[in-house]
């Protein structure tokens, strides 16, 4: 509980001070989805002076639909938030986190604003190429030179697990349980 207060920032959103000149909008995310874990474990919440784990959760994805950028590649969020290396950059673990946290919330809070975020950051991510058609999950395209017209084919685990998570929690928004009886269906 303290280690995930202390990351809390004066605007109660995972932005504290003592990281304004090297945080990430994946750094944020992960703190987002943390507090999304708690709430979703029903971990208690902190003192009534703080703010709840769902709460956080729904700054970050607040503050990250805000970044949304259509001047450059039509969408998507950069890897950081400030303009320091890396800023030029749209990758995955970005857009894939802010997608893993929209479509938790959209679970969580039945919500369908979040689901309809979630759908879109999939979206935008298989336009530009960072989901390919065998859904490989690439790492980054170039945003200010190339208009992300050029994907970096890299892979990382933590990217497709992100997206996994993601799409794994909106299947389960979009379909609704299925009793025993049609289980046994789907297996014969």
């Amino acid at each position: 509980m303290q280690g995930l207060q202390w990351q809390v920032g004066p605007h109660n959103d995972f932005m504290p001070p003592n990281a304004s000149s090297s945080l990430g909008n994946d750094d944020q995310a992960f703190w987002g989805m943390a507090a999304l874990a708690a709430a979703e474990y029903n971990f208690p919440d902190p003192l009534p002076s703080q703010p709840s784990w769902l709460s956080l959760a729904q700054a970050v994805f607040n503050e990250q639909i805000g970044r949304w950028d259509t001047v450059f590649c039509n969408g998507g969020i950069r890897w950081q938030i400030y303009e320091i290396t890396g800023w030029d950059l749209k990758n995955s673990i970005s857009n894939g986190c802010l997608f893993n946290i929209a479509s938790r919330l959209a679970r969580y809070t039945g919500d369908d604003h979040y689901a309809q975020w979630a759908v879109k950051i999939w979206d935008w991510m298989w336009a530009i190429g960072l989901i390919d058609a065998n859904y490989n999950v690439y790492d980054n395209a170039e945003a200010d030179r190339q208009n992300c017209s050029i994907v970096d084919k890299t892979q990382w685990c933590y990217n497709a697990a992100t997206m996994l998570m993601g799409a794994s929690t909106m299947w389960n928004y979009v379909c609704p349980p299925l009793s025993p009886d049609s289980r046994i269906t789907l297996l014969i």
